[in-house]
């Protein structure tokens, strides 16, 4: 019978070890991968703002929709009031309240205003009025009474990744 010697720990030091090679080719494969990766984070880091405004008109539109259907066709106004009419509770003349009431039935169609995720009025949150978005540049939100009409509070030069104006979203 042959006796197998085990391996000494000064052999173990000397074999267990990676060459230099072996180091290169990771290192190497380690670049490819990122310049793979690298490029691709920071364009979904680009799209991010695009999709949470595409995200913040869904339900900003929707909690108009939902205002005007409850008051009788009537749009939140636009005096100063818009965001509290859709953060808070309302009565049928849109007559706001903090709580709900007999008469002040209706909402809250948002939990508040979302600040605009985009552009030069970045975090704002006001709904100003305007002729057209970007008129005036006091608020992250143009709205309009008389349609319903919301969208981002911008210049027509503030564009997307893909060239889009954000105040046509």
């Amino acid at each position: 019978m042959m006796l197998i010697r085990e391996p000494t720990s000064q052999w173990r030091q000397r074999h267990c070890a990676f060459s230099l090679v072996e180091l290169v080719i990771v290192i190497v494969i380690i670049g490819i991968i990122a310049a793979v990766a690298v490029p691709r984070i920071s364009v979904a880091g680009n799209n991010a703002g695009d999709t949470v405004l595409e995200a913040d008109l869904l339900v900003l539109r929707s909690a108009i929709d939902m205002y005007a259907a409850e008051h009788g066709g009537t749009y939140p106004d636009k005096k100063g009031k818009f965001a509290k009419q859709m953060t808070r509770y309302t009565d049928i003349d849109g007559d706001d309240s903090t709580t709900r009431t007999a008469t002040h039935i209706f909402g809250p169609y948002i939990a508040r205003m979302p600040p605009l995720p985009v552009g030069k009025n970045q975090g704002k949150t006001a709904a100003i009025d305007g002729n057209k978005p970007g008129a005036k540049n006091n608020g992250g939100w143009w709205y309009d009474e008389d349609t319903g009409e919301i969208r981002a509070n911008l210049k027509n030069g503030q564009k997307d990744t893909n060239g889009v104006r954000y105040n046509r979203y």
